[in-house]
C-alpha cells in the first residue's frame, strides 16, 4: 500500500470540497466519541489523583449518607492497625449570600484533617490559623476566586440541614486537585452551636480515613465494617474514588448509558462514511477500469479505496481529538466540573484506533466491488 501512498493522497486531495465535509462530520462525531471515552476513563478506570488519595477511605452509615453515625465511632476506628489518622467529615449544607451561590462545605477535626489530605497545600501560618481559631474556615483556591474571598474576611452561612449560622472567618486558602475544592470548618465549632439537647451534637456525617499504605484499603475497609456489624449504626466504609463513584448511581446505569452513546456515534459515522465511499467509488468506476488496463491488479484496487478511506478517517481521528481535548478542557471549568475529565492517551489511542476501524470497515464493501468489477462493463458506465 505504501507505493500506493501519492496516489491515494492526491485522490483525497482531489474532490476538496467532499473531503473537508467529509473529515468536519468525522472530527465532530469523533470529538463527542473522544469525550465520552475521557468519561468512562475517567470514572472507571482513571488513577488517583495524588498518592494520598489512594490511602483514604470514607466510612459512612450502611443504610444511607442521609444517616449519620456516633462520635464514639471515632476512637474504635482509629484504633485499627493500619490506619493513620481519622477526621471528622460532615456535609454541611447550608447558604453561603444566595442559593445559587453553591459550594460544598464539611465539619472537620482540624488538627488532623491536612494530614489526611495531603493534595491540600497551605502556608504554614495559615494552616497554624486555621488550627487554632475556633471561628476559623480554610477555602480552597478556586471556591475564593470564584467567589472573592480573602484572607481576614467573615464567611457567613445560614443553616438548613443543622439550624444553626456559622459566623466563620476566612483564615486559609489551600491548593487542591482537580474537583477537590471545599470550605472546612472546626466541627467542635458546630457542636457549640447546636442546642444541647438536639441528637445531632454528638453525630457525624462520615469520617475520612489515611491508611499507612494503599495495600492496607481493603483490609481496613473489612476491619470496620465487621467491627460495627452487629451496632446499631453499622458502616460501609470504601476507597475515596469507589466512594466518589457511588454518586453516580444516582444517575443511573452510567456505564451501560455511555457506551449505549459511544455505539450510536459509531454507528452514526459508519453509516456516513460508507455512503460517501460508495459515492466516490461510483462516480470512478470507468478510471477504475482504466487503471486496470494500465496493469493495476484488483488488490492494488482494493487497497487504493481503504487506503482513501482509512486515510480520512485517521485525519478526521485527529482533529476530533483535538477538538474533544479543548471541549474538554472548556467543560471542566464550568458546572457540573466532575462529569467531565481530561483526554489522555489511552482514551485518545481507542479513539484513534476506532476511527481506522470505521475508515476500513465503511470502505471494504465498495472496494470490493470495485475491484471484482468486470474491466469492459466498468468502460461502459456512464454513471
Amino acid at each position: 500500500m505504501l507505493k500506493l501512498g501519492p496516489l491515494i493522497l492526491r485522490n483525497v486531495l482531489r474532490n476538496r470540497r467532499r473531503s473537508i465535509l467529509t473529515l468536519a462530520s468525522t472530527a465532530v462525531s469523533l470529538a463527542l466519541l473522544a469525550l465520552l471515552a475521557a468519561m468512562y476513563q475517567g470514572f472507571f478506570y482513571d488513577a488517583p489523583a495524588s498518592p494520598s488519595e489512594a490511602r483514604r477511605l470514607i466510612c459512612r452509615h450502611r443504610v444511607s449518607l442521609t444517616q449519620s453515625l456516633p462520635a464514639s465511632h471515632f476512637a474504635h476506628i482509629n484504633a485499627i492497625p493500619g490506619v493513620e489518622q481519622v477526621s471528622a467529615w460532615s456535609w454541611f449544607q447550608g447558604v453561603y449570600k444566595e442559593p445559587k451561590d453553591f459550594f460544598a462545605r464539611f465539619a472537620v477535626d482540624p488538627d488532623v484533617i491536612f494530614d489526611i489530605r495531603q493534595d491540600w497545600q497551605m502556608p504554614a501560618d495559615q494552616l497554624a490559623a486555621f488550627k487554632h481559631g475556633r471561628t476559623a474556615c480554610a477555602i480552597g483556591e478556586k471556591i475564593a476566586k470564584q467567589y472573592d474571598i480573602k484572607i481576614g474576611d467573615s464567611v457567613t452561612i445560614v443553616g438548613d440541614i443543622y439550624p444553626v449560622t456559622l459566623e466563620l472567618t476566612c483564615v486559609g486558602i489551600f491548593s487542591h486537585t482537580l474537583n477537590g475544592e471545599c470550605l472546612i470548618f472546626h466541627r467542635e465549632y458546630l457542636t457549640e452551636l447546636l442546642p444541647k439537647n438536639s441528637k445531632t451534637r454528638d453525630s457525624v456525617g462520615t469520617y475520612m480515613i489515611l491508611a499507612s499504605s494503599a495495600d492496607e484499603v481493603p483490609r481496613i475497609s473489612k476491619a470496620i465494617d465487621t467491627m460495627f456489624d452487629n451496632s446499631p449504626y453499622p458502616t460501609r466504609t470504601e476507597s475515596e474514588k469507589e466512594f466518589g463513584r457511588s454518586f453516580l448511581a444516582f444517575i443511573g446505569n452510567i456505564k451501560m448509558f455511555l457506551m449505549a452513546i459511544c455505539a450510536a456515534v459509531t454507528f452514526t459515522i459508519l453509516l456516513v462514511s460508507a455512503n460517501t465511499v460508495a459515492m466516490a467509488v461510483r462516480e470512478r468506476t470507468r478510471e477504475m477500469a482504466i487503471l486496470r488496463t494500465l496493469g493495476f491488479t484488483p488488490g492494488e484496487i482494493l487497497q487504493l479505496v481503504l487506503g482513501e478511506s482509512v486515510l480520512i478517517s485517521l485525519v478526521g481521528g485527529l482533529l476530533g481529538l483535538a477538538l474533544g481535548y479543548i471541549l474538554a478542557q472548556g467543560l471542566q471549568a464550568g458546572p457540573g466540573a466532575f462529569m467531565f475529565k481530561s483526554l489522555k492517551w489511552q482514551a485518545a489511542s481507542i479513539v484513534l484506533v476506532m476511527a481506522a476501524v470505521i475508515g476500513l470497515v465503511a470502505a471494504l464493501v465498495p472496494a470490493m466491488i470495485a475491484s471484482r468489477k468486470n474491466v469492459v462493463e466498468s468502460l461502459r458506465f456512464t454513471g
